[in-house]
């Protein structure tokens, strides 16, 4: 097999495999073609894949040799058209959102694999670039809100006086969520969460934070770990017990989103309104319309002297260890897939890769990207 690593287009700043992980793939007699320039943003230059066994052509060339490509980034319509039915692709491309991207690929007859389907099991926790990403969003988000706070993160007592520490409010206990909140102990602030799954209360406070807990909510403790549906009456109380603890942080971090729907509303205007002078929220979910009413993707903007940071692209702002990440993920997806000589065996019986293939011979392979496409 030549698996074909292409450069990344536009700002991002990531690459998809580092030389280190071309160095596995090589091992494993896969022959790695690498676009001129593809780790450059990411401070990997040509001869650092060269080094490692990787040839390093034009990206006409690579579209024309490589049997699977590999990136981060959605492809755009045109290099789509530029392949062809026994070509593959593999990247971060969102099918539940980019639905045109899935019918073109599926008219194309290619073969498409999104890492940010990957089945959320045991097994495939390795191969998981949501959870990876997300823990470099979480931390992220927590530097930039120490920097945009003209306050101090942790207590202070010097002879001017004690200075009390800044309060940060994390909605959405996830992955992003849980970074978020060891990050901004880390620094010394009162931290506080939300969630509405109750079964992550021990998780919080194991980190040190307080849960906030809203009483009435059905029970979901047979749900798995995720969500369940709640009554009208329970989620007034729960926009209140929001609104209410937003009023009293310095920082909000809102981490709160549903694969293939848009962002859960949690901080409606008027809650930022309530918000004190010179407070922050960093919106992680601004990609998939925010948590926050206000919130603008990739913008950050002033309300009522509250700022308001849309941010979805944190991940590529660390290029070097979120590469490293990404990378390994994808290796190990890889290696489900690569034959003893080196050869790609692309195993259905497998229920992970099963799962991450979106489209495979002029078929959605997915059910859950189809009923979104067929709906």
């Amino acid at each position: 097999m030549i698996l074909g690593l292409l450069k990344e287009q536009g700002a991002e700043q990531r690459v998809a495999l580092l030389p280190e992980i071309v160095s596995k793939l090589v091992e494993a007699k896969v022959e790695v073609c690498v676009e001129t320039g593809a780790g450059v943003k990411a401070f990997q230059n040509d001869e650092a894949y060269s080094d490692v066994g990787a040839k390093i052509i034009k990206r006409e060339d690579l579209l024309k040799k490589a049997d699977l490509f590999v990136q981060i980034g959605e492809p755009d319509e045109e290099l789509i058209k530029t392949l062809n039915d026994k070509q593959i692709w593999l990247s971060q491309y969102n099918p539940l959102w980019r639905t045109d991207l899935v019918k073109s690929f599926q008219s194309s007859g290619i073969t498409s694999f999104s890492m940010d389907s990957i089945p959320r099991t045991t097994r495939a926790q390795a191969m998981d670039v949501l959870s990876s990403m997300a823990t470099v969003s979480g931390y992220k988000a927590v530097l930039q809100a120490a920097n945009e706070l003209p306050n101090f993160f942790p207590m202070f007592m010097t002879a001017a006086g004690t200075i009390r520490p800044a309060t940060v409010l994390i909605l959405g206990a996830g992955v992003a969520g849980l970074q978020a909140i060891a990050i901004a102990r880390k620094l010394g602030a009162q931290v506080e969460a939300f969630d509405v799954r109750a079964a992550v209360k021990e998780e919080v406070n194991s980190l040190g934070a307080k849960f906030v807990e809203v009483e009435g909510a059905i029970d979901d403790s047979a749900a798995g770990g995720y969500a369940v549906e709640q009554t009208d009456e329970f989620k007034k109380k729960q926009q209140e017990a929001i609104n209410n603890h937003a009023a009293k942080a310095d920082v909000v971090i809102c981490t709160a989103q549903i694969p293939g729907r848009k962002a859960p509303l949690l901080i409606p205007t008027v809650a930022v309104e309530r918000m004190r002078a010179g407070s922050v929220i960093i919106d992680l979910a601004a990609s998939s319309g925010g948590n926050c009413e206000l919130t603008k993707n990739n913008e950050t903007l002033i309300h009522h002297e509250v700022k308001i940071v849309g941010q979805s692209e944190y991940p590529s702002q660390m290029p070097i260890d979120a590469s490293k990440m990404f990378g390994k993920n994808v290796l190990n997806f890889l290696q489900l897939m690569i034959a003893e000589d080196g050869s790609l065996n692309l195993n259905f019986e497998d229920d992970i890769v099963k799962g991450t293939c979106i489209t495979h011979a002029g078929e959605i392979f997915n059910e859950r990207v189809k009923s979104v496409v067929e709906s």
